[in-house]
């Protein structure tokens, strides 16, 4: 019984090692994601599944047919600070489903960063400086517009640092291309 399992396990191993093989080096594979990835809620190490957007086709032989499994995981999941630095995404690809099983393979990275926080920051900040600005001025002339605008600005700030986060998301049926490296 244990010879027949050690086998089959052998025969399984080498038939994934030569499929591997036939996949060289610089394949594009363009995957649709399952679901999607928050840098907010993502953590490095977590799994996620795609599906193949295009056969994968090597030498003119098709590996795999459109809409296979494809696996793959965070690798950077960095969430958004409130006032800068976006959030960060890195995924990688780490397995194809050909003839039903999965085939370990190797890929570079897609990189995504949230967007950035300056233009909105400035806008809140500098908004509420003018409002309060105009305000201070109607109130209390020109000694009023210098406190106003003191105190604008710290509530521009304030809304800035409630609703300033910007996290890198990656929508599901996103489509992204990874290349294999090995």
């Amino acid at each position: 019984m244990l010879g027949r399992l050690l086998k089959t396990t052998l025969l399984l191993l080498c038939s994934a090692l030569a499929v591997a093989q036939t996949i060289p080096a610089g394949t594009h594979l363009t995957v649709r994601l399952n679901s999607t990835v928050n840098s907010g809620k993502a953590e490095a190490g977590q799994p996620f599944d795609a599906t193949l957007a295009r056969a994968l086709v090597v030498h003119g032989k098709t590996l795999a047919a459109k809409g296979a499994t494809v696996r793959g995981k965070v690798t950077l999941a960095k969430s958004s600070g409130r006032l800068h630095a976006p959030g960060q995404l890195t995924l990688r690809l780490t397995a194809v489903e050909i003839n039903g099983r999965f085939v370990p393979i190797s890929t570079t990275a897609c990189h995504a960063e949230g967007k950035s926080h300056k233009k909105g920051n400035l806008e809140k900040i500098g908004g509420g400086a003018a409002a309060g600005t105009l305000i201070g001025a109607l109130a209390g002339g020109g000694k009023g517009a210098a406190i106003g605008g003191l105190a604008g600005a710290g509530a521009g700030t304030g809304v800035a640092a409630a609703t300033g986060k910007e996290e890198a998301v990656i929508p599901a049926e996103t489509a992204l291309t990874f290349t294999t490296t090995r």
